[in-house]
């Protein structure tokens, strides 16, 4: 491992080291639910709503043989299913089954207290300031809402 040094890191460094040390503790407690980190990131994109193959695989950023085998692989796990889609009925969207909803809800809860933990060496200004920063910096990019505000996520699963 590096050596600790009281000298400021570029953004680079801290933005790249950050995405692993939050990819770090996403997988971690993937493996702890028995999902892979990409299955975990497929239950908490499906709370939100189904979404088709084409649209799925813009959110998460894979092409069409990896998310294909990513949903075989967890619907064989009776974690999601695919359904007819309403709108087409030549197409066929992926669902959370029941037991992949509550998985998916506990895995959400879970993973966002341990994500939560991380800056709690900051004051609260300076999350407040991180926060506003880094949702800029996922605004300006068009970051896919993979993982939603708490306060979203609610709404979006109960409403």
């Amino acid at each position: 491992m590096g050596k600790a040094t009281s000298e400021p890191m570029s953004v680079i460094t801290a933005l790249v080291r950050s995405s692993f040390l939050v990819n770090a503790v996403y997988a971690e407690s993937a493996r702890e639910y028995g999902l892979t980190p990409q299955q975990g990131q497929l239950l908490c994109v499906l709370m939100a709503q189904p979404y088709g193959m084409t649209e799925l695989g813009g959110v998460l950023g894979l092409a069409k043989s990896s998310l294909t085998g990513l949903v075989d692989r967890t619907a064989r796990t009776g974690l999601v299913q695919r359904e007819p889609d309403p709108r087409d009925g030549r197409a066929a969207r992926v669902a959370l089954t029941e037991e992949g909803g509550k998985l998916a809800e506990e895995f959400y809860a879970e993973t966002c207290r341990r994500v939560e933990m991380l800056p709690s060496g900051l004051s609260e200004a300076e999350s407040g300031k991180l926060a506003e920063l880094l949702g800029r910096m996922v605004m300006d990019n068009a970051v896919p809402e993979v993982f939603m505000e708490l306060d979203d996520r609610a709404s979006a699963v109960h409403g």
